[in-house]
């Protein structure tokens, strides 16, 4: 069984900086893709990044701007969402979520094991 732990989230304002954490744990290994989504209730989840475990190579949706950046630290089995320059828009559950092997996708449904989420208010 996999674990996926999200933390970090809470109240900021806007133009504040918060980062996100995620940690994997059970039966796993390195070969996989985490990514980050985000859901406001009644709009469709949405993606945000993701990143390959063992090459660390990193996607992030066009719509964040850059103010975010995804990283990983495998040693200790945890992925980071650093969020910089934060709008009332970001306002959000953000989730987390892993899948097998190499492969960058922002597809929601591509992914196998999610966390519970962790809230996201920015205040303007």
């Amino acid at each position: 069984q996999v674990h996926v732990v999200e933390s970090g989230g809470g109240l900021v304002q806007t133009g504040d900086s918060l980062r996100l954490s995620c940690t994997i744990s059970g039966r796993t290994d390195s070969d996989q893709t985490m990514g980050w989504f985000r859901q406001v209730p009644g709009i469709e989840r949405e993606f945000v990044a993701a990143i390959t475990l063992i090459t660390g190579v990193p996607a992030h949706a066009n719509s964040i701007g850059g103010r975010f950046a995804i990283s990983r630290d495998n040693a200790k089995g945890t992925m980071y969402l650093q969020m910089n320059s934060l709008k009332p828009d970001d306002t959000a559950i953000y989730y987390c979520a892993a899948r097998h092997g190499q492969v960058l996708s922002s597809t929601s449904d591509q992914y196998d094991y999610w966390g519970q989420g962790t809230r996201v208010t920015v205040s303007s």
